[in-house]
């Protein structure tokens, strides 16, 4: 039996995160993933770090804490992960967008992004394949943009400068315990001794959980988004809409929400091959793409920008984002077993707080750090608490109604 200070399960851009702070901690890591690193969620996304997409308090509080990280990062990996800080913009089509934007926009201002409200004819500017009825948009130069699969791979090659093992094709199917603690996780390829496991599964974490009786409300849900052949360069920083901002956070049976959750979100990779996206819909793990959803994000996006009509779509690329609900990752010891670590639930913010989750994580287990004070608010017990009296048995809504503001 093999055997190591810490098991971390799922090797896209959070488990390798984690396993790079956790052998740089000097442990004895192995990393385990049933495919590869970026084979679920960190290969199926745009290459968005949005700053101005987050909610202002913790969930901004985390976004800007890694936006710093990323500052460094690929000095600390020694490897490019095509980091560029462009900026990025949300176009707003409509006066009821305005409304809606205007006030999104000073929130985020008090919460201390950058981030500027321009109008039509300055956006086109900026972005000259915008429709002529874009009434405006917002700017931040804090949004930034990076290389997912480049991401992933500097992460986990830095682990294992440090020692850490990466074990592919290697899916877990038991996590052992005795007396209440962990003792060894059970694999395809052999057991591993170990008394520290980490679920970083993503949108699996459930299933992961599940194998040890312990239950984890983190469920997948679906994203299509369109990839172009390469063209000439197009796309200055990342791009998105006001309705993608309420696709984001809106809960699914919101009246505002639109259909399958499409918005418009638009980057440009390295290589020239545009990310048009996107989708969010609960379909469980069918990984099929929908047709009508493929023709409803072509169609948005070609009325935002009319040129992508002409684009020829080379693929296809749908993943599952882990959904908590609450648009915050579990980042926490299990309750009930000892050396059980969920790290999950990051929704479509994988990218951007990738930097900071193996810090998280790292923090955790010494149970000091400089990102600690975080932790408190990424607790599993937060769906568990009772709620307080007269309060609705449900989610709240993460975000306010896509309406003009009171």
């Amino acid at each position: 039996m093999k055997s190591a200070d810490a098991v971390v399960i799922g090797a896209g851009v959070s488990g390798s995160s984690i396993a790079f702070r956790l052998a740089q901690l000097g442990l004895k890591v192995v990393l385990v993933d049933k495919n590869g690193p970026g084979a679920g969620a960190s290969g199926a996304c745009d290459k968005a770090i949005f700053m101005q997409s987050k909610r202002p308090g913790l969930h901004m509080e985390l976004a800007m804490a890694s936006r710093r990280m990323y500052d460094t990062l690929e000095a600390e990996l020694e490897h490019s992960v095509e980091f560029e800080s462009d900026g990025g913009m949300v176009v707003i089509e409509t006066p009821r967008h305005m409304e809606f934007m205007k006030d999104f926009i000073q929130k985020q201002r008090n919460a201390g992004i950058s981030v500027s409200l321009i109008d039509g004819d300055a956006a086109r500017a900026a972005q000259p394949f915008l429709a002529p009825h874009i009434l405006g948009a917002s700017f931040s130069p804090d949004d930034a943009d990076v290389n997912p699969l480049a991401l992933n791979a500097a992460f986990f090659r830095a682990a294992r400068r440090h020692g850490a093992v990466l074990q592919t094709h290697s899916e877990v199917i038991g996590v052992h315990t005795k007396r209440g603690k962990v003792t060894s996780v059970e694999t395809t390829r052999g057991s591993i001794a170990t008394e520290l496991v980490i679920n970083a599964a993503g949108p699996f974490a459930k299933r992961v959980g599940a194998l040890s009786n312990i239950d984890i409300p983190v469920q997948p849900r679906r994203g299509t988004i369109l990839i172009s052949e390469s063209i000439p360069k197009k796309v200055t920083g990342c791009v998105l809409d006001a309705q993608y901002i309420a696709s984001k956070h809106l809960r699914s049976d919101n009246d505002d929400a639109p259909p399958y959750g499409v918005g418009f979100s638009l980057g440009q990779t390295v290589s020239g091959n545009l990310l048009i996206g996107g989708s969010r819909e609960f379909a469980g793990f069918d990984k099929r793409s929908n047709p009508d959803v493929v023709a409803t994000i072509a169609q948005h996006a070609a009325r935002i920008a009319p040129e992508l009509a002409n684009t020829r779509i080379i693929r296809i690329m749908t993943g599952f984002r882990p959904y908590t609900g609450d648009g915050l990752p579990i980042i926490d010891w299990a309750q009930g077993t000892d050396g059980y670590i969920v790290a999950a639930g990051h929704e479509g913010d994988g990218l951007a707080l990738a930097p900071l989750t193996g810090q998280l994580v790292a923090d955790l287990i010494k149970g000091s750090g400089p990102t600690h004070h975080f932790l408190e608010g990424l607790t599993i017990g937060r769906f568990t608490a009772p709620a307080p009296a007269g309060a609705p048995d449900t989610q709240p809504a993460a975000t306010p109604q896509l309406h003009a503001p009171a």
